[in-house]
Formats: C-alpha cells, structure tokens, sequence
C-alpha cells in the first residue's frame, strides 16, 4: 500500500521503519524543519528533558548513545531521533515543513491537502502527537494586560530563557514543564513565581538520595502495584491478600519525598496519598527546583487559579482567587495540551469520539467506526518509543489482515470498558483515551498478545525487578516480518514463526 503517517515525531518514525520492512510505500509528512514531534526544536521550552531514563526511553533495536545522561535533554533527544531516522532510512520518507491541512476519505484511500499540494494515499496513519496544540486558558482583560506590556505564551513557545531576561514571570501549572521552566528562566527572570491550582506528588530521580526511581516503579512489579482492568500472576497477591503492604510501599514513598525535599517547611506537601499520583501519572521532580524555592528564588503560590489579568501603574499584573495581584511581564502558560485532529473532516471526528470527546480507539490504534486508518503515538507511556514501536507491528499484522479483530461492535464494548475504567483509574486524567500510564506494559502485553509474538517468559521475568530494557523486543519487528512473507495458509502460529 501507499501510507501516509501525518507526523515525524517518536511514533510517526517508528510506523515508518515498520511499515516500509514489511513492504508499504510510506510518505511522512511534518509541518516542522526537523523531526521529534515534541522535541523538536520548534517547540522545545528551557530545561526540557526526558522523565524516563536514558536506557529505558529507547527503540528496541537503536539504544540511545551511553554517554548521554541519564535524563537526556530535549535537544540530545531530538539528536537521537534524526540519528535513527538515518539508520532506518526513514529520511528518506520524510516531507519535513509540509503541513498535512486536511484529509479527505476518498473512493478508496484518502485524499490529502497538504501546503506543497495534493496527494493521495490507500492508508493514513495519524501519528500527529497527543502532546501536539498546547491548551492555553482564556483570560478576562488580557487585552489590557498585553496592551501594557504583558505576554501570554505557552511553554512550547519560550525556548530559552534571554526571552524573558529582566522581567517578571509567573508559570501556571505544577506538572515537570512548568517546574522545569521556572528552574531554568530563574537566573534571568526579574522574579520568578509558580501558580498551582493543585499540588501534587513528585517522584524524586534518586529516591532517599540514592535509589533510581526507575528499580521502583519502571518495572513490571512497580506497575503491578496499581491495580490493572484485570489481575494476573502476581497482580492477584499484591491485590489481594499484600494489598495492605501494597498500599504501604507506595504510600511511603510520600512521606520519603517529603522528608527528602523538606517540603513540610516549604508548605508544599501535597494533599491525599501518594498512591494518588496515578490519577495525574507520575511528575519528576525538576532538579534545583525545591532548593530554588528555599533559597528565595522562586515563589509558590499554592492552591490559586488566576482570576484575570490586568494594568496596574502602568505594568502588566495579574489578580489571583485570593484577591493577591502580582507583577506579570510573561504569562507562561504549562497548562497541558489539546488531543485533536484538525485536518480531519467533522463527520470523522464526530465518529472518532464518544461524546466526551474520548477517542474510540481499539487497543489505542484503530477507530472502531472509520475506515482505513489507524493512530500511532496515542498510548503514550513511560515507554513511548517501544510502546509505539510495538503498535506499529500491530498495524504492519492489521494491513496484512493478520490481526483476529473483534466485530466492530465488540471492539466499542471494549473501549468503553476500557475508557470507564481508567477513568476510574486516573480520576479522568488519561488525556481523553490517549494516555496509557501506569500502565504501559499492559498495553505492549495486549497488543503483543494479539499478534501471538510477545517475549519469552524468561524476558518477562527478567522485568519484574530491573528496569524495562527494550531490546528485548528486539525480535518483535523481524518475527513478524518473517511471518508476513510466508504464505497465509502455512501459518499455524506466530510465535513458531
């Protein structure tokens, strides 16, 4: 087939390489002069890095260079895309600054408008980022704020931090971003000030000073400590006879942080258990950030929402819900993102959605109502890169009718299952369907189990208590391959391929 895959980010890449091994005309088109998709340097903000360690933010088959550090930083991360993409040949697929502005179903296929023409494809694969159109709020007098100076900008927007050199900022949001911003616009801003609607739990990147967090919770036993759709193995001890020393593990971790961060003196203890920190997935904590806050350097307002913005003596200002009104140069808005599919027609959308707006999407990859194409990037994870890369095999099974699927209206039941459970889960915060955390190698584990071709036990076994290496799934990609050129009515078994 000829496949377009809108988007040249960590899954749009990946798509590409899989797709193009087993024998598709593959097109990427990106509206960007480079490929990363987040990471690109169109949109990365100061002190971006990864959350997940070096060796576990990986493919499974291009380790990330040992000599970075263990959290690259955007830039190195984008390095290490376009240095796979050359090693795939996938940089010869690309459209790079080619803007895909809608797409059409056609007779058979699809017809796309793009700012270099038009072009026309059998299948399309959306791979345009979860983490794509940042969600700015609305504001009352922002015209008045900005007539006196003031600028509202997300944080995708603010690359470095000379942009705001002597003025004063305020970063709304307490995610990684807006903590990594106030750290690193700190040294030039004026003043620096955080406004948190609701605090929550950081991870520490060495917990007690001295244990990387991934031996905790980047393993299949730290996954297990949150309670799955379904239970399995272990699973059925943990929550069930230890869900008492379950809940103990994790709920020390709260009291270990805040010990560690002295976070009581700096009124910044979070309320609830740490536990809950699976409702907003896991935050790590930006170095420099509490001692910034201790020595003075940044201010934070906690459990405050900005009520409007404002020209107080001739500056920009903003009024807080406590009445509180502070000097307001730059408005950095770390306020999450929008999950959307703009060069889509309506009646696609509408069918893409439930109605609140939750993409209905089978195992994260394929619309349960809409014909010839399929999503890549919309399980992220704590493993981004491989569970996208695992996805992609199961696209290459699907194209090649490999894949047993449910009928279409088993396939709804099951996302609706799925989608009032994590709402349960994550307290609604699974970004509208896309977000897949904490539960990432459930996800490789369902998708891997549909194609008959997950690892050995011994592997599996392997990740209960070490971190999650991704060659393992090394095999993956060349298995199915191999299964794919063999004829159909040979097949007994992909896992005897």
């Amino acid at each position: 087939m000829r496949i377009g895959i809108v988007g040249a980010g960590v899954a749009g890449l990946v798509t590409a390489k899989v797709l193009t091994e087993v024998g598709h005309d593959v097109v990427v088109y990106d509206r960007t002069p480079d490929v990363g998709g987040v990471w690109s340097a169109t949109r990365r903000y100061p002190g971006l890095c990864t959350q997940s360690p070096r060796d576990t933010y990986a493919f499974s088959d291009f380790p990330m260079p040992r000599d970075l550090p263990e959290w690259p930083s955007g830039e190195q991360v984008q390095a290490y895309l376009e240095a796979y993409a050359a090693h795939t040949g996938v940089d010869r697929l690309l459209r790079l600054e080619t803007e895909v502005t809608s797409a059409v179903p056609g007779d058979t296929g699809w017809v796309l408008e793009t700012s270099a023409g038009t072009d026309t494809v059998d299948h399309l694969v959306v791979a345009n980022g979860v983490f794509c159109e940042p969600s700015v709020p609305t504001f009352p007098g922002v015209e008045e704020f900005t007539a006196a100076g003031g600028q509202v900008v997300p944080a995708t927007a603010l690359h470095n931090a000379e942009q705001v050199r002597d003025r004063h900022v305020v970063v709304l949001g307490y995610g990684k971003t807006a903590c990594d911003v106030a750290v690193a616009v700190g040294p030039t801003a004026a003043s620096t000030t955080v406004v948190a609607r609701q605090l929550v739990w950081k991870v520490p990147r060495f917990v007690g000073g001295f244990l990387n967090f991934k031996h905790l919770l980047l393993t299949r036993l730290g996954e297990s400590l949150f309670r799955y759709r379904y239970l399995r193995g272990i699973e059925k001890f943990l929550h069930g006879p230890a869900n008492g020393l379950r809940s103990r593990i994790l709920d020390s971790l709260g009291p270990v942080s805040a010990r560690q961060f002295g976070l009581k003196d700096l009124d910044l203890v979070p309320r609830g258990c740490f536990e809950d920190i699976v409702r907003g997935a896991i935050g790590l904590t930006t170095d420099g950030f509490y001692e910034a806050v201790r020595a003075g350097e940044i201010a934070v307002r906690r459990d405050r929402t900005i009520v409007r913005l404002l020209e107080k003596d001739g500056a920009p200002h903003l009024e807080l819900d406590d009445g509180t009104v502070l000097r307001a140069d730059t408005l950095v808005c770390a306020t999450g993102f929008r999950q959307g599919v703009p060069f889509l027609p309506d009646d696609v959308v509408a069918r893409l959605h439930d109605e609140r707006g939750n993409f209905l999407l089978y195992r994260q990859i394929l619309p349960t109502d809409v014909a010839d194409v399929t999503f890549a990037g919309y399980n992220s994870s704590f493993f981004s890169p491989l569970n996208a890369e695992m996805a992609a095999a199961w696209v290459a099974a699907h194209l090649a009718g490999r894949v047993d699927l449910p009928s279409p209206a088993a396939m709804r039941l099951a996302v609706d299952e799925q989608i009032a459970f994590m709402d349960g889960a994550t307290d609604g915060h699974h970004a509208h369907g896309t977000k897949i955390i904490p539960f990432s190698l459930h996800n490789v584990d369902e998708v891997l189990g549909d194609l008959d071709l997950d690892i050995s036990r011994g592997a599996r076994v392997k990740q209960y208590l070490n971190p999650v290496d991704p060659s393992a799934y090394a095999g993956v990609a060349p298995r199915l391959k191999e299964r794919l050129a063999a004829p159909e009515p040979a097949q007994e078994s992909l896992a005897q391929a």
